[in-house]
């Protein structure tokens, strides 16, 4: 029998083979960049209001590239195919570093900006990096890595550029340089040599060539390197305008909250956000009261975000201290959305508007290893299938398998493990092909590790990860399930779900571990052991018996997640072993059924 494949309801479009730097800087016509006026908006600095058009940030980036293959000290590193990492906050000169590289033929590996310099030195090996883009507040971080690394302060120091906080180079305001910024190759020295007369060419063949190297954290093992191809990217950037609501370019900005080294925020706020003319407002970091006082400043139309993000905006002080009326689009992802968040946060923001008024929240999904969006949840649908992720963007097709191999399928509307087919699927993992091959099929099937529905309509809803599901008593309990409804309690501001084993009773007992949404209430011991046990109550009257919270409640700081907003749970087990080892988990609970 052959496998049950599905495909999306849109069709197909044309498959480019080009560079995503022509794909997204081409002009088509006299004063065209990208299919849209030179003149419009393309990024804005949220904090100083300093703004690059779209033919500037084409001009910006062919100077950058020019200064990369010309300063006697980055020539010899950026050749055609060579890897730069980049290291920084998000700040302005983001779009002009990654797009200048990719326009003088390099690869770019993004590092997370948190990183330790042992951290960082892992990737810059492994990614076979020779040249660091940092931020000022990143150089002592650079430093140690190549410290650590056994190089001297002075090579690493050639090997490393500076992106100041200075924004003259852009128009912008005159910003003091830290003391540790002297001496380094900085953005204005590369910017001043004249500019690259066209971009590397990446046609045909070459368009398979990787571009980005994003890490991959999974759930056990090192980061792996994805190798992120020119083609991954620019068939993206054509199936995601499905998904985008009628944004009028050049006036209707979207907000940058997202890490833009990770592959959320690169792909959706300086990839497609620029190929449908919607200029970006970058702000560094997420911050409530910045991220509210942004959106009234700049008029912000639409913002991606992740569920703590739509968690602050149900519950923050800021949300009353703004007019936030011109957010009409939120996009969430990285981690499953409940309904009844999505619910709390409308009906604040639409109680403070006038009659009529829209604000439509909806979900996407995606890896890393999908470059990353392969399903988004019509905004017009976003009411009515709230919880969804959505149709199959064109292009794709996808797989609900039972087992491993791919030899049974999931019947029709039973879940299975999400399989990706397309062009937007990974070329594998840097330098481990049996990581490759576990993820990938022999025919090009990416396993997902995700474990889905797909309704009657063509909708997909995803159940958690394979090897997150709880296995009690023969029952599967999903921890994104229990997670969304403790996100409804109103003393909860975050809470994430793991699985304890319990040898006495042969099962794994759902643990929850949440933060308080006013810390100073559960200050003493005695506190956390009442608001734990008041937490474990009240669940059960919202649960399935199976699905209560046996291996009890911890009040915790914060709930450990990566940047881009997924739960660490390797973590949280590492915890409850140390939890367990110590007999402040009850294993032996009796079950109640």
């Amino acid at each position: 029998m052959s496998p049950r494949v599905y495909e999306s309801h849109e069709p197909d479009l044309p498959i480019r083979n080009m560079s995503i730097y022509t794909r997204m800087f081409g002009s088509h016509r006299p004063g065209d960049i990208g299919g849209f006026p030179s003149f419009i908006r393309a990024m804005i600095d949220a904090a100083t209001g300093t703004t690059v058009t779209r033919g500037q940030l084409k001009t910006l980036t062919l100077s950058f590239a020019q200064g990369l293959r010309t300063h006697t000290a980055t020539a010899p590193f950026a050749k055609r195919g060579d890897t730069l990492l980049i290291f920084s906050r998000n700040n302005f000169a983001w779009p002009v570093v990654l797009y200048g590289s990719i326009a003088a033929g390099l690869r770019c590996t993004l590092a997370n900006s948190a990183y330790t310099s042992h951290e960082l030195a892992y990737q810059y090996k492994d990614s076979g990096a020779k040249l660091v883009l940092t931020s000022e507040e990143g150089i002592s971080t650079v430093r140690a890595m190549f410290a650590e690394m056994g190089l001297s302060k002075d090579v690493g120091d050639m090997r490393t550029i500076v992106l100041p906080n200075d924004l003259r180079w852009a128009g912008g305001p005159a910003i003091k340089a830290v003391p540790e910024a002297a001496g380094f190759v900085s953005l204005p020295d590369l910017l001043s040599r004249g500019a690259l007369a066209e971009e590397e060419k990446f046609q045909g063949d070459a368009a398979n060539e990787t571009v980005l190297l994003c890490y991959s954290s999974g759930t056990t093992g090192k980061p792996k390197g994805v190798e992120t191809t020119h083609q991954n990217l620019t068939t993206l950037v054509d199936i995601v305008k499905v998904a985008w609501p009628p944004l009028v370019p050049g006036e209707q900005p979207v907000l940058g909250i997202l890490p833009l080294y990770h592959i959320y925020g690169v792909s959706n706020l300086l990839t497609s956000s620029f190929t449908i003319g919607a200029p970006v407002v970058i702000q560094t970091k997420f911050d409530p009261v910045a991220f509210c006082a942004n959106i009234e400043k700049y008029k912000v139309a639409y913002a991606f975000v992740v569920p703590p993000v739509l968690v602050v905006l149900a519950r923050h002080p800021a949300v009353d201290s703004h007019d936030l009326s011109s957010l009409e689009y939120m996009l969430s992802g990285a981690a499953p959305l409940g309904a009844d968040l999505v619910k709390m946060v409308k009906h604040r923001l639409l109680s403070k508007r006038k009659p009529g008024a829209q604000c439509w929240i909806t979900q996407g999904y995606g890896l890393t290893e999908t470059s990353p969006s392969t399903h988004t949840l019509p905004f017009l649908e976003s009411d009515r299938k709230v919880g969804s992720i959505g149709f199959l963007l064109p292009n794709l097709k996808a797989r609900l398998v039972e087992d491993d191999d791919g030899l049974v399928d999931a019947e029709i509307g039973k879940p299975g493990e999400l399989w990706i087919h397309g062009k937007t699927v990974m070329k594998g993992y840097l330098n481990n092909v049996p990581a490759t091959r576990n993820a990938i099929t022999p025919d090009g099937w990416f396993k997902t590790g995700d474990v889905a529905v797909r309704d009657k309509e063509g909708y997909y809803y995803i159940v958690d990860r394979r090897k997150e599901l709880i296995k009690y008593k023969g029952f599967q309990v999903p921890p994104a399930e229990l997670e969304a409804i403790l996100l409804t309690h109103p003393d909860i501001a975050d809470a994430a779900v793991i699985g304890v084993d319990s040898v006495e009773q042969a099962t794994e007992l759902p643990r929850a571990y949440v933060a308080h949404a006013d810390p100073a209430k559960v200050a003493t011991s005695e506190a956390k052991a009442a608001f734990s046990t008041s937490v474990v109550k009240w669940m059960e009257s919202k649960v399935a018996k199976h699905k209560f919270l046996r291996g009890g409640v911890a009040v915790i700081e914060t709930v450990p997640k990566s940047a881009a907003g997924k739960i660490l749970r390797r973590q949280l087990r590492d915890l409850a072993k140390e939890e367990v080892a110590r007999g402040e988990i009850q294993t032996s609970y009796k079950a109640r059924l």
